[in-house]
């Protein structure tokens, strides 16, 4: 019976995302970072096809991630406004059924996501880096997509959840860069200091995901990957929405409502 619940949520967050027109929006956004990647291939005087190729793969990503974490957001939200959340829940279900219907429903629309967005990589790139590509794609939006259901289910409110959201995936994508500084001496820096600094640096590294060797542009311009480096992606994304849903049920089931 849970299960039937929870493949019905699911279908229902489908149904929501197709009424609210959230594949056209993203295949309109998808349609402007490839003719924006084209004009900066006209602009580049060495290596265009490399440009246009990083341009493109970053681009995606990144409205991927925005689409996707807003479109969660606002959704969740909205229903938390309009009173859906407690008329939902009096239909015998619990709360953490409603959680993983609507996380199953968001992780199929992060796969289709991650799928679109590889199509345009898959006539810029080699087609089986491009596939590698779209899988790492498709866990990072995984994450995302639970990383978002908690933001929301703990702040209530679009910009709180917002700010998170958007803080934790920059800091978890820089975080590689933030560990080379923090490693690097500097003349009369304080020694003290820059060791605190790369013991804070290092305990972030362990708690956050490592996002930016999550749908790599090298992949698309050096050559495929090792699918070893895919299967990584796919363990941290499994591990961390896990963590992160685990959170979310917690902090649901201590509120009223």
């Amino acid at each position: 019976m849970g299960r039937q619940k929870i493949l019905t949520l699911a279908r229902f967050t489908l149904l929501e995302a197709l009424r609210t027109r959230l594949e056209w929006v993203f295949v309109i956004a998808l349609a402007a970072v490839f003719g924006a990647a084209y004009f900066a291939q006209t602009l580049a005087i060495t290596e265009s096809a490399r440009v246009q190729i990083v341009f493109s793969a970053t681009a995606s990503r990144l409205i991927a991630v925005f689409v996707l974490s807003l479109y969660i957001l606002t959704s969740i939200v909205r229903e938390f406004n309009d009173k859906g959340l407690e008329l939902t829940l009096s239909f015998d279900l619990r709360r953490s059924d409603y959680i993983f219907g609507r996380l199953l429903g968001f992780t199929l629309i992060a796969f289709v996501m991650a799928l679109l967005a590889g199509l345009p990589q898959m006539i810029l790139a080699p087609l089986s880096a491009a596939l590698q590509w779209s899988c790492a794609l498709a866990f990072e939006l995984t994450i995302v997509a639970a990383l978002s259901l908690f933001c929301v289910m703990t702040f209530t409110q679009l910009m709180p959840a917002a700010s998170f959201v958007a803080g934790f995936y920059l800091l978890a994508r820089s975080l590689s860069a933030i560990r080379l500084i923090s490693d690097t001496s500097v003349v009369g820096y304080n020694v003290q200091s820059r060791e605190v600094m790369g013991w804070l640096v290092d305990v972030l590294a362990l708690v956050l995901p490592s996002l930016d060797r999550f749908s790599q542009s090298a992949w698309l311009v050096d050559g495929t990957a090792q699918w070893s480096a895919v299967g990584v992606c796919a363990v941290q994304a499994v591990i961390y929405s896990t963590l992160l849903i685990a959170a979310a049920i917690f902090d649901f089931y201590r509120r009223n409502l």
